[in-house]
Parts: C-alpha cells; sequence; structure tokens
C-alpha cells in the first residue's frame, strides 16, 4: 500500500510543480496566456499572428493557449488556470474570452483581439487601467450596399446571430438599424451555440432574399452549415469573414485579414513590455480600407446572379470553377 501511494505522489508531482513553477523560470521569458473562444479559421489566424509577431522580437515567451470551445463557463475556468499559474500577460481572442480573463484576473494585463466592441464588452469604460487591445468591427452599412448592388430588388435580409455573445449582438443591431433605414426587411433568428446554427437558418431561409452572417464567432464556426442551408434554398449568403469563407458557398465576403490582427495584438505586447502603458495604448482599429473582397462566381452562377466588373476587378480572391484565381 505505501509503494502504491508513493507512486501516486510522483505521479502527480509534475502537476503541482507546472503551477507553481510558472513564474520561476527565467525571468527574461515571459509567459503569456492565450485564451481563444473556438478554433476557426479566423481566431486561429489571430492567434498565430501573435506568436509570429511575437517570436520575431527580442524577447522570449513560452505560451499556455487554450479553447474554451465557445463556451462562456469554459473561458471562466480558463482564467482561472491563467490565474493559478501566475502568468504574466492575457490575452483574450473574442469578446467572452476577455470579458472572463477581465473579470477573474483584474490584476494582470490583458490585451484583447477580435472585439467588435470593447465598450459593449465592458472592457472599455470601466476604469480599468490594465486593458488594451484591437477591434474588428466591420463597416456594416458599406455590406448592407454590396448586398443591395447584388440581389437588386431585396426586400428582406436574414441574419442568425449568438444571443450570448457581444459581437454577434452588436452587428445584428447594426445591421438591422442599417436594413430597416434602407427599407429592407430584417429577419433574424439567435442561437446560443454553433450546432443550433442550421436548425436556425432553416427556420428562416424561405423567409429571406439573402443572409448576412458577421463576425459572431460561434455562427462563422458553423459558417458550412449555414452556407448549405443558403444554397439549397437558393438564397445568397453574404459574410464579414472571408478567412472562413474557402471551401463554402459563401457568394460574398468583405472581411479583414486576421492574421495582420494577430500582429497588430502582438505589436501591442511589445508596446507594453517595453514600457508603454496599456492605457495609453488603448483601444486599435483595422483600417477599414484594409478590407479584403471574396468573390465565388460559382456560387454566383449557382444562383444565376451577376457579380459586376468593379467588384470583381476589387476583389482579393476569387473563386471560378472551384479554385482561386489570380488577379
Amino acid at each position: 500500500m505505501k509503494r502504491i501511494i508513493i507512486i501516486s505522489i510522483l505521479l502527480l508531482m509534475p502537476c503541482f510543480l507546472f503551477a507553481e513553477g510558472a513564474k520561476e523560470s527565467n525571468d527574461d521569458v515571459y509567459f503569456i496566456g492565450i485564451s481563444k473562444l473556438l478554433a476557426h479559421p479566423a481566431l486561429d489566424a489571430i492567434e498565430k499572428g501573435i506568436k509570429d509577431y511575437l517570436d520575431d522580437t527580442q524577447y522570449s515567451f513560452k505560451y499556455d493557449v487554450q479553447n474554451a470551445n465557445g463556451e462562456v463557463t469554459a473561458a471562466s475556468q480558463i482564467a482561472q488556470v491563467f490565474k493559478a499559474e501566475g502568468t504574466d500577460i492575457n490575452i483574450g481572442i473574442a469578446s467572452a474570452t476577455a470579458q472572463a480573463l477581465a473579470n477573474v484576473c483584474a490584476d494582470t494585463p490583458l490585451i484583447f483581439s477580435s472585439v467588435t466592441d470593447p465598450v459593449a464588452a465592458g472592457l472599455v469604460g470601466r476604469d480599468l487601467k490594465n486593458i488594451a487591445g484591437v477591434s474588428d468591427m466591420v463597416p456594416v452599412d458599406a455590406h448592407l450596399s454590396l448586398i443591395m448592388r447584388i440581389v437588386p430588388g431585396i426586400k428582406s435580409l436574414g441574419m442568425i446571430y449568438t444571443s450570448s455573445e457581444a459581437n454577434g449582438i452588436v452587428l445584428m443591431e447594426a445591421m438591422k438599424k442599417a436594413a430597416e433605414s434602407a427599407g429592407i426587411e430584417f429577419i433574424c433568428a439567435s442561437v446560443s451555440n454553433s450546432s443550433e446554427v442550421r436548425m436556425a437558418a432553416e427556420s428562416i431561409a424561405s423567409r429571406v432574399d439573402a443572409f448576412y452572417v458577421a463576425t459572431d464567432n460561434t455562427v462563422i464556426s458553423a459558417i458550412t452549415a449555414l452556407s448549405d442551408v443558403a444554397m439549397a434554398h437558393k438564397v445568397p449568403l453574404f459574410s464579414a469573414d472571408t478567412t472562413s469563407s474557402y471551401a463554402t458557398d459563401v457568394l460574398l465576403a468583405g472581411g479583414f485579414d486576421y492574421y495582420a490582427s494577430g500582429l497588430l495584438t502582438g505589436q501591442i505586447v511589445e508596446r507594453y513590455i517595453k514600457g508603454e502603458s496599456l492605457e495609453d495604448i488603448g483601444t486599435l482599429y483595422l483600417d477599414q480600407d484594409s478590407l479584403e473582397i471574396y468573390v465565388n462566381l460559382d456560387v454566383a452562377d449557382a444562383l444565376g446572379l451577376k457579380i459586376e466588373e468593379d467588384i470583381i476587378s476589387s476583389a482579393a480572391i476569387l473563386i471560378k470553377d472551384g479554385e482561386e484565381v489570380n488577379i
């Protein structure tokens, strides 16, 4: 029995050593906790951009990267892990993870990325001085103008959004306002997780002339299900995220380069390490002029829609015959 107890203790020791030793490594190595809401192309690109930027600086880093799998409770648990580990800097990719880190690790510098509206998310204006980050607020009005050009006479616009995700709510409300101002009926359905996206899309597909999906991480993670429903009902799907549009039936997307967003997030980390306060850095916004346009001509042909030449010529990514065309 004693032998079994000794072996059990020895097996557990690495876990305790890791938890206690996180901050006992070389003082020149910065320990960064990265909490990501979901694994999907846009958020994965942000993570890669952060690491690529930081690993190219003069500083040394080690990372604990965690995925909340779209669960708010998991985001809070991850924050508790980072607090126990004693991370030097925390990075929250998407609103829910950044919010959890702000609430649980209030004394640890926090840098957020891919947070559409930091004020609505409670990350700005809370008298918190150790938070800065990058917003990916997209130009909803410009997106609607494109939709109206490609779907002449559009009378109704459908949107699926996540009821618990700040990004999704803010952009849903923005598109609703823009659509109603343009005289377009706005029809939406909410979901609480990605498994509900297909059913939600089916519930409104017969009532809409087009679908729009914003930078709502939960819905974007199920973009294939949404695009399948849209195509089955011969309804064009427009997206605010180009990164996740590949290999789907998205007709047109206008979004940011999320790898570049990751690079900008990494730059904030470096600026902080060099002595700049996060309060002074504040919120950085991606350049609206840097939006990438994605056009799938195969989907346009299947839906019988014409894409005007000026839109095609402005596209950064053009899909034809199942392949990306060099423009």
